[in-house]
Order: C-alpha cells, then structure tokens, then sequence
C-alpha cells in the first residue's frame, strides 16, 4: 500500500477526533477537518498540517468536493443522544450520512474508508445501535476498502463516562443508576486514536473489523464507584431495578438531546455487556492501557504522574 498523505476527518471536533487529529499530523499527514462551523474549531488551526474546511457533510455534493484528492476518510460522526423519544437523530447521523459519504466517495475516486462503529452495533432495540449495524451494513456492502472499528466506552480527558460522573458526583449526593451491573471494558482514547493510525499503513486491515476493548472488565456501578474514589468524594451510589430504570429513561426523553444525562434509549443500548473476547488493540500489535493509570491523572491531578511515565515508557 501506498504512504498515505491527504486524509480527511469527519467528527473531528468530537472526543475522539480531537485526539486523533492531533496524532495524524503528529505522524506527518495532512489532515483537512469537515465542520459546518469552523469558527468552533480554532483550536486546531496551531496544527501546521491540518485545515479546517465549513462543509455541510449531509450535502452528498459539497461532501464529494471536499473529499478531491484525499488517500483516505475517517468518519466518526455519531451520537448518543436524539431529540424526542425517536430514532431520526440516530438514523441521520449514522445511515444517511454513511450512505452519503458512500456516495461522494465514489464520486471522488477515494476508496479507503476508516468508519467508527460500536460493540453490539445492530443489537436489539436500541436505536443506537440498531442505526450503528445499518451504518455497518452499508459500508460492508460497498466497494471500498473499509476498516470497521468497534469500541467499547471511551475514557480519557474530556471523556463523557469518568468525567461525567465526577461532575453528577460533585453535585448529587445519591446516584441511582440504571443497568448498573452491565459490564464495560473501557478503552483509551489515545490507544484508539492509535489502532487507527495503524490501519492507515497495512493492507491485511482491509475489510475487517476490530473491537477495541481496555484489560479490564468493570460494571456501570464500578465505574461510577471509581469515579467518587478518585475525587474522594463519599455518594451513595446504587443499581435501580429494571422499572426504574426504564422510568428514568422516560423522564429524561423529552429534553432536547444536547442536556439528556440519560433516555430510553440509552436503557436498551445497556441491556448488552460492552465487551469483547477478541482485541484489535493486541492484533494491531497495541498494548491496552489501564484505567487506573491515566484516570487518576485528569481526574484528581495528584501524585500519578510517576507511575504513568514508567508505563509510556515499556511501550
């Protein structure tokens, strides 16, 4: 395979674009970032190697300008959470817009395709991740050559799961939790960003797919513990029956998407353990790192950094 130059990023202002933006132009590529706003994206102009370009990516035709000239596409739009109790939020940004891009691929003449996914994408009746297996369907069905990545929960700075419930901990006393005993293996979000940059470089990643899993397998109430020890902060914390739980997601539903701490959806994606026995991080020849050696770090700030640079350092 050819040295990759040009690679254009969709869902680069997100979580895991931020960082993996960072990381391609740290490798040497030129990256160009598609947002409908640039102006929230300033932060990435120090890149020398990076351009920030205002597309709209559900325009299959501003789409398929855009992508001119690129060696490969790296989308990872998606969402957690839709307006409302229905799945046109999830539908939207998870088929129409593979489905499009697809389309302005083709056009465009670029056949690689990086596309982020999920674990149990196309699971049961979550409209999460029933859109996530459709979005798949699509790309396996095309003529590209696809690489297909599927994540457990991501963690790191910025993260919406250690982060998150640090922030609900500091302003709740009680948390009752919803699925509390369904089971994650939290991945980072730097080893991610890497699986990533490994694919770019080897052919034998054509057409497949890769879970991307932690060492470690916690419940939601594990991680929500660890977040309170961490902060040192004492909550009680504790699982709801599954009639509860429902009705949490219930009550939440009418929010608009943006302020949605939980839904009904989110209730039927936990009804599926988030793990995997089969590791594109090993296959990939990347060693996955530990929760408790960078959680500590963007959480309490304190004595960690020690045990962090020992371990950069066997890697």
């Amino acid at each position: 395979m050819k040295a990759l130059g040009k690679i254009v990023v969709l869902g680069g202002t997100g979580f895991v674009g931020r960082t993996l933006v960072g990381a391609l132009q740290e490798r040497g590529y030129s990256v160009d970032v598609l947002s409908r706003n640039r102006e929230r994206l300033r932060h990435l102009l120090v890149y020398p190697r990076v351009r920030v370009l205002s597309t709209d990516v559900y325009s299959a035709t501003a789409l398929q300008s855009r992508l001119a000239g690129a060696d490969a596409v790296i989308n990872l739009i998606g969402v957690l959470q839709s307006d409302g109790g229905g799945g046109k939020g999830f539908e939207r940004a998870h088929v129409e817009l593979t489905g499009t891009l697809i389309a302005a691929m083709r056009g465009a003449g670029v056949q690689r395709l990086l596309q982020m996914s999920a674990l149990n994408a196309g699971a049961g009746d979550s409209h999460y991740l029933r859109t996530r297996g459709e979005a798949e369907r699509l790309v396996k069905s095309s003529e590209l050559h696809w690489t297909i990545f599927q994540p457990s929960v991501i963690f790191g700075p910025g993260d919406g799961l250690y982060q998150r419930f640090a922030s609900l901990l500091g302003l709740l006393p009680v948390l009752p939790l919803a699925r509390a005993q369904t089971r994650f293996a939290p991945v980072y979000v730097k080893d991610v960003a890497e699986a990533m940059l490994a694919t770019l470089e080897r052919p034998e990643s054509i057409r497949q797919t890769y879970p991307l899993v932690g060492p470690t397998i916690y419940t939601l109430a594990q991680i929500a513990r660890y977040a309170a020890q961490v902060t040192g902060r004492r909550r009680v914390i504790f699982g709801l029956p599954n009639l509860f739980g429902r009705l949490q997601g219930m009550v939440f539903d009418p929010l608009p998407a943006a302020l949605k701490p939980f839904s009904s959806d989110n209730f039927r994606s936990l009804a599926y353990d988030s793990v995997s026995e089969r590791n594109g991080l090993a296959q990939l020849g990347i060693r996955p790192t530990p929760v408790e050696l960078i959680v500590p770090d963007y959480l309490s700030r304190g004595d960690h950094q020690r045990a962090l640079d020992s371990y950069r350092a066997d890697r």
